[in-house]
C-alpha cells in the first residue's frame, strides 16, 4: 500500500455510503490522532484500539447516524496532500472548510490538529485531508 492515509479515508467513506454501523482499520500512530480528532470533533460515535493479527493492531470506529433520519456524520472525507504532490500551508495560509462548519486536519511539527488548533498554536504544516 502506497499510502495509508487514503486507504484509512476510504475505508471510513466506504462504511458511510453502505450505512455500516462499524468499521475495523489497520493502526498506525498517525490514523490514531486523526481518529482522536474525528472523535473529538463528533463525526464519529466512538473508537477503540484492538490488539489483532498486524504488529500496531486495528482501529475498530463506530460510525455516528442521526438517530431519527439516519444521515451519516460524515458527508465528505477528501485527502489534499497526496504522496505525488504534498500541500504545506503556513499559519497564515491554513484552510477554512466550508466556512468553519467542517476541518481540515494538519500534520503539524506539534502533533496532528485540525485547522482551529493550529491557528490557536500558530504553526503551519502539512493538510492532510479535509472532513465535514
Amino acid at each position: 500500500m502506497t499510502d495509508p492515509i487514503s486507504d484509512y479515508l476510504t475505508r471510513l467513506r466506504n462504511a458511510v455510503r453502505a450505512k455500516h454501523r462499524v468499521v475495523d482499520i489497520p493502526a498506525s500512530n498517525l490514523k490514531k490522532e486523526m481518529t482522536r480528532i474525528l472523535f473529538e470533533k463528533g463525526y464519529i460515535l466512538n473508537y477503540k484500539f484492538v490488539d489483532g493479527d498486524n504488529p500496531q493492531g486495528t482501529i475498530r470506529i463506530a460510525l455516528k447516524y442521526h438517530p431519527v433520519s439516519k444521515v451519516a456524520a460524515i458527508k465528505n472525507l477528501s485527502r489534499i496532500s497526496k504522496p505525488g504532490l504534498r500541500k504545506y500551508a503556513h499559519t497564515d495560509e491554513l484552510p477554512r472548510v466550508i466556512n468553519g462548519l467542517g476541518i481540515a486536519i494538519i500534520s503539524t511539527s506539534k502533533g496532528v490538529m485540525t485547522d482551529k488548533e493550529a491557528r490557536k498554536e500558530n504553526v503551519g504544516g502539512e493538510v492532510l485531508c479535509y472532513v465535514y
